[in-house]
């Protein structure tokens, strides 16, 4: 009776700790990803079979964020780091845990992505080096140009492929799943596409404000015109802020983009000196889709 008891407790430790490891082993598996709309591309792929961690907040500043340490367990934890491709912090990053994750697999979402971009986007402009290329690999710059590649709908379909070709590479199990949440993630960026052609087709100006030149892939995309409050990354001075309000009330230009990591004073200004109305917008928050419908929104100025 004794070794019976002995062996039914001795079943039941093991079959209890079973269960604690099984739990631990259906752990999900991280991935992390630099900012908030590759998180929405990210977690539409992947559903449930993956944890996705994010490095800068919605509202954050990709060009200049910090990280703490539990981003950087994180990131030390992850199956996998997806960068948007031209920030200077996401070599830091992955500098810092390559010693300790050495497997770490790093995918440049915007791979396949020409950079574009400067303080003033004139799409038609046979001048404008595309191809212009300065990386500072330590620093919390990045590489001469727009590295907000995700700011439009041509430049989020290639984002997405490389997802899908770096997780179907990490979990070919379940391609089949990921596949169909792939296709719908297109179908809804197409949607969104439609949409923004929609209310373009109706600005009345093919021209907009915005403090930080962070539109360009938007604005080449649209054929529309980006002008830049800031001059060479800094503040405008008072003939320069005046050049361009000249500028724009030459060319009824009505609005003015704000982003709130940036200084929205001048942004203010301007607003006022155009006539012109200020549209708060994000380009670092996690409903991308919804961003880009309200931007287009704004241009068409039904921003109410």
């Amino acid at each position: 009776m004794k070794k019976i008891l002995i062996y039914l407790l001795i079943g039941t430790a093991f079959f209890a700790f079973g269960c604690k490891r099984s739990v631990k082993s259906g752990e999900k598996n991280i991935l992390t990803v630099t900012i908030e709309p590759q998180k929405y591309f990210l977690e539409a792929i992947v559903g449930d079979r993956f944890q996705v961690e994010c490095i800068v907040p919605s509202g954050g500043n990709p060009e200049s964020a910090d990280f703490t340490p539990t981003q950087m367990m994180n990131l030390d934890k992850s199956r996998a780091y997806f960068t948007i491709g031209f920030l200077g912090i996401e070599n830091m990053l992955v500098d810092k845990v390559a010693k300790t994750n050495p497997n770490l697999k790093v995918v440049n979402t915007s791979e396949g992505i020409e950079l574009v971009g400067d303080a003033h986007i004139h799409c038609d402009d046979p001048t404008h080096d595309h191809a212009h290329h300065h990386e500072d690999e330590h620093g919390h710059g990045h590489i001469g140009g727009d590295p907000h590649t995700w700011s439009s709908v041509q430049s989020a379909k290639i984002i997405v492929e490389n997802m899908y070709d770096a997780i179907i590479d990490l979990d070919k199990e379940n391609e089949a799943e990921y596949t169909v949440n792939y296709n719908t993630l297109l179908a809804e960026i197409n949607q969104t596409d439609s949409i923004v052609k929609s209310y373009l087709d109706k600005a009345p100006s093919k021209s907009f404000i915005i403090y930080h030149p962070a539109l360009s892939y938007f604005a080449e995309e649209y054929g529309l015109t980006q002008y830049s409050i800031e001059h060479e990354g800094k503040n405008p001075s008072p003939s320069q802020l005046k050049e361009l309000i000249d500028k724009s009330n030459q060319e009824g230009v009505k609005v003015v983009f704000i982003q709130q990591e940036f200084d929205t004073k001048n942004a203010e200004t301007v607003s006022k000196a155009i006539n012109g109305i200020a549209v708060p917008i994000n380009l670092m928050s996690y409903n991308w889709s919804e961003e880009m419908i309200k931007i287009a929104k704004a241009m068409a100025l039904e921003n109410k």
